[in-house]
């Protein structure tokens, strides 16, 4: 199967917080392979920090200052971006990728339920989704809790960085192409451990 791993960079996870980054790439679990060629990564435009700093939670104050300057000065805006996302997924080369796939592009992620698909529906609308996306969803933090709860995985694992301690990657990194990249790779690490 094949599908497209993504990750988010927010200003928070109220329902009131900028998206500022956003990464993609797109992996094959047959080949176990991931498109490096495919990859891309946007930032999006924001308030300053220095508006924005009153309402943050501090965790975002002390790791995510530089991101969310990077987006208010280079980012695009939410339409543009709009525009460059619905471009690359209509690109003979993303296409091409997907040519095998029967249906729609299938999305995969980390916490997909609870926080990109939220703030993507808000911001890229439901129609937008609709169109070029399946309306099922991978999401590794399902995949790993499932594993936890049958005593395959420690309980350490429920968490996205005690997962990728257990699968002796190191530490989140809180970049979105990165993230998205190292979501894959988890998900590749955990088929080689259990599939077989």
């Amino acid at each position: 199967m094949k599908y497209l791993s993504i990750d988010l960079e927010a200003t928070g996870l109220r329902e009131h917080d900028y998206i500022i980054e956003f990464g993609m790439v797109p992996f094959d679990t047959e080949t176990r392979t991931i498109e490096d060629s495919l990859a891309r990564n946007y930032f999006i435009q924001c308030p300053s920090f220095e508006e924005l700093r009153p309402n943050l939670d501090k965790w975002v104050v002390d790791h995510n200052e530089g991101l969310i300057k990077k987006a208010h000065k280079e980012g695009l805006t939410m339409r543009n971006f709009k525009r460059e996302l619905e471009s690359y997924l209509t690109s003979p080369e993303l296409k091409n990728y997907f040519s095998n796939t029967k249906d729609k592009i299938i999305l995969f992620g980390k916490s997909m339920n609870a926080i990109d698909l939220p703030f993507m529906t808000r911001d890229l609308s439901w129609e937008f989704l609709r169109k070029h996306f399946h309306h099922r969803v991978l999401d590794l933090s399902s995949t790993a809790n499932t594993l936890v709860d049958m005593n395959l995985l420690p309980e350490a694992a429920y968490s996205g960085s005690g997962l990728m301690k257990e699968l002796g990657m190191g530490e989140v990194e809180h970049t979105a192409l990165a993230d998205a990249r190292n979501t894959a790779i988890m998900y590749l690490k955990l088929l080689e451990r259990f599939g077989e």
